[in-house]
């Protein structure tokens, strides 16, 4: 199993992440490169950061399967976010899923990062995943 935690010697997080992931022995390392907020049929989710944010993360646990796995198995994400304006419905969308995936409240470690732009204007958030999945599946 995965170990998250957050040593008392730091402050505590600031949002939804543990400061520590540890991969056990028996585990695949599984990098997500960085998932946009398009539908399988290539369609932007929606032109806000919300919709975008859902879908991104809806790829991801997608992705995820098809490795053997699922969102219990990640252990960090890389979160970008174009623009200051954007971040309020990510969070929002970030919360929901978290909500349904880590209901215990034990998140893996993520970093999240403003930035000025993603690949084309249209992109809100970009989010990518290591996950750490058992090889005796």
């Amino acid at each position: 199993m995965i170990r998250r935690w957050n040593p008392p010697s730091v402050a505590a997080p600031a949002g939804q992440y543990s400061h520590l992931a540890a991969v056990p022995a028996g585990h695949e390392l599984v990098f997500v490169s960085g998932q946009l907020g398009l539908l399988p049929d290539g369609a932007l989710a929606g032109p806000d950061a919300e919709s975008q944010t859902r879908q991104a993360l809806a790829n991801i646990r997608e992705l995820l399967a098809a490795a053997g796995g699922g969102p219990e198995h990640i252990v960090k994400f890389l979160s970008l976010i174009a623009g200051v304006e954007n971040l309020a419905g990510s969070r929002a969308a970030r919360s929901e899923v978290f909500a349904e995936w880590y209901p215990d409240g034990e998140f893996p470690a993520h970093s999240l990062m403003v930035v000025t732009q993603l690949a084309a204007p249209q992109f809100a958030v970009e989010i990518e995943a290591v996950a750490a999945i058992p090889t005796d599946r």
